[in-house]
């Protein structure tokens, strides 16, 4: 686990230089074009409105998943898994 960390921090280490000095070819526009004051509004407000309905969505999957374990434990099946509570 740590020689693997370690591994990627070196990595970006040695690769940053490269990324760093690499020439721009589109002047900085990106690959959307130009981010004038009303794309980045939008892409804001998308932002807003996606994070809650993010939670919303795996709160609602959750929700499911749980009803579906209590379902489970009340009919007295045992875990498809056999490991129960892990």
């Amino acid at each position: 686990m740590v020689r693997t960390a370690l591994l990627t921090l070196w990595f970006v280490a040695l690769s940053a230089p490269l990324a760093l000095a690499a020439p721009g070819h589109d002047n900085g526009n990106g690959t959307y074009g130009t981010a004038d004051d009303r794309v980045v509004t939008n892409a804001g407000f998308i932002l807003i409105a996606g994070f809650p309905l993010l939670i919303l969505l795996l709160t609602l999957l959750q929700n499911s998943l749980e009803k579906r374990k209590d379902r489970r434990l009340a009919a007295g099946r045992p875990d498809p898994v056999g490991q129960s509570g892990q």
